[in-house]
């Protein structure tokens, strides 16, 4: 996932200053991108508004340096709608930055491509699982080094696997529960055209 794409997902939130948007990632942006460096926001901005995806304009500030207010521009909408509406292919890892980003601003921008990252991630789990659950787990035939406690991995492992299957099973249902509500919202909203392929 594309630094880009997140900045463009913020911004059409509303404009943001520099500043705000750096204590954006260190709130929200935490669980979607981990140690957002401002030097990372104000260098990727600056690409941002040199390939017109963003412009600013100049916010005076009296005793303080000025501040610039970032906005998306309708071409940087527009890789944005590209973006969101673009395959989307799960991870070996559930819940991904890439799938929490791609549903946290597709469901402000367009439900029926919300539902089908949902049930491109739902599909990808539901095989993951089938195939996961009945694998064979252990050391066999383990000739670890010396001072490695082979016994403890394997214990340990099968701890972390079933914490792993039941976080998995709840990711799931929580899915489930998603796809639910969405395709309820896109059934009633008659103004969409994506609630007469679904009705």
């Amino acid at each position: 996932m594309k630094f880009e794409n997140v900045l463009l997902g913020v911004l059409s939130l509303k404009p943001f200053h520099g500043y705000e948007l750096l204590k954006w990632f260190d709130a929200e942006g935490q669980f979607i991108r981990s140690n957002t460096h401002h030097s990372q926001i104000y260098r990727e901005l600056s690409r941002m508004v040199k390939n017109g995806l963003v412009e600013f304009e100049v916010d005076p500030r009296e005793g303080r340096p000025d501040a610039k207010v970032y906005r998306i521009t309708e071409h940087g909408h527009r890789v944005l709608l590209e973006w969101i509406h673009s395959p989307y292919e799960p991870t070996s890892r559930f819940q991904d930055a890439d799938f929490n980003t791609r549903f946290a601003f597709s469901v402000g921008l367009d439900l029926g491509a919300a539902l089908r990252v949902v049930e491109t991630e739902l599909k990808y789990r539901r095989e993951q699982v089938a195939i996961s659950r009945v694998r064979a787990r252990g050391l066999n035939g383990a000739d670890a080094v010396e001072g490695f406690d082979a016994h403890a991995y394997s214990r340990y492992g099968e701890e972390m696997h079933r914490y792993g299957a039941h976080a998995v099973d709840q990711w799931m249902e929580w899915l489930e529960q998603m796809r639910s509500k969405l395709i309820a919202d896109i059934t009633a909203n008659a103004g969409d055209p994506t609630a007469k392929e679904l009705a």
